[in-house]
């Protein structure tokens, strides 16, 4: 070994030695508690009203925000939050305001450790209400059984969403990157986008459609009973478990399977481009299948309904219950 490369190998030794003393002198200092080693410090705010208010709107970043119910006839707001990313609280016209009041310069955003998050946390005393219209970048969410809206809104970049909560009208979300979980309720229209990131939906009744729309990313629903069903998507599967509308399945996939089980419609339209199709139906339909490199395997009906399904390279089977 030539005499330059020892020495180079003998500093990066000493250096990552040093590293590693310095670290876990500071961790003793700090008993081994991380969080007293981010730069970023937290301060609780709490708000609460008397003003009754329908609506709900919230603008925030990267905070999560999760909404209980409250044990008072006063709602209330808590709010855990750093000096420069304050959060407005207040009721105007009827609706609840919380507004992000982001103060940070751009060397803020410069940090060698920055551990927890922000944290917004709203008692409701009321458990239904007209409109909630939440607009997030990162921050996760969460919106209990306890509450019932008129409408559901929400927009988000890179979030994790999960609602319980039935609305009379439409639910509506759509996302950049993360997931969106829906379980145990009821609406009117249910319309789900998701560029990157799963959704997954269980136990839900909609009078009239379910729209789903996602770029890349898994797709499952179990025991839906909706008037339409329309998904489409770029790269993902798509799973249906005891899924049933009352007119159309209306399938699109570029790449990803469909897994059928024990689901049902009136008339049903399957496509992908590469991609199995596969499953149960409970009740006999007539069938249009088309793939170019696959296997078929439908049954022979001359009754039901009409199901075409079509495949560029993939199998097709399809049994009837």
């Amino acid at each position: 070994m030539k005499t330059i490369n020892k020495i180079w190998l003998i500093l990066a030794t000493v250096f990552t030695l040093s590293g590693i003393i310095v670290f876990t002198l500071a961790m003793n200092l700090a008993g081994w508690d991380f969080m007293k080693l981010s730069t970023d410090k937290f301060e609780t705010e709490t708000y609460e009203f008397q003003d009754d208010f329908e609506n709900i709107s919230v603008k925030i970043d990267t905070a999560h925000i999760k909404f209980l119910p409250s044990d008072t006839e006063n709602a209330k707001v808590i709010c855990k939050e750093t000096k420069k990313e304050k959060h407005e609280v207040s009721v105007n016209d009827g609706t609840l305001n919380i507004l992000l009041k982001d103060k940070r310069h751009w060397t803020d955003y410069i940090s060698f450790f920055s551990l927890g998050s922000s944290e917004i946390t709203v008692y409701l005393p009321k458990t239904e209400y007209s409109f909630i219209d939440i607009h997030t970048a990162t921050g996760d969410m969460e919106i209990p059984q306890n509450f019932k809206f008129r409408n559901i809104q929400i927009k988000g970049s890179t979030a994790a969403v999960k609602c319980l909560a039935s609305a009379n009208e439409d639910i509506k979300i759509a996302l950049s990157t993360g997931s969106i979980s829906l379980s145990d309720l009821s609406a009117r229209n249910l319309d789900l986008a998701c560029s990157t990131g799963n959704i997954k939906i269980n136990n839900i009744t909609c009078e009239d459609d379910i729209n789903l729309i996602v770029t890349t990313g898994k797709t499952a629903l179990t025991n839906i009973n909706c008037k339409n069903l329309i998904s489409e998507g770029d790269t993902g599967d798509l799973i249906l478990k005891e899924v049933s509308a009352e007119e159309k399945f209306n399938i699109l996939r570029d790449t990803g399977d469909v897994r059928l089980t024990s689901c049902d419609a009136e008339e049903i339209e399957i496509e992908t481009d590469t991609g199995d199709i596969r499953g149960t139906l409970k009740t006999p339909k007539i069938f249009i299948t088309d793939t170019d490199t696959g296997r078929i395997d439908v049954p022979k009906s001359t009754e039901g309904g009409k199901c075409e399904i079509t495949t560029d390279t993939g199998d097709i089977k399809i049994t009837i219950e």
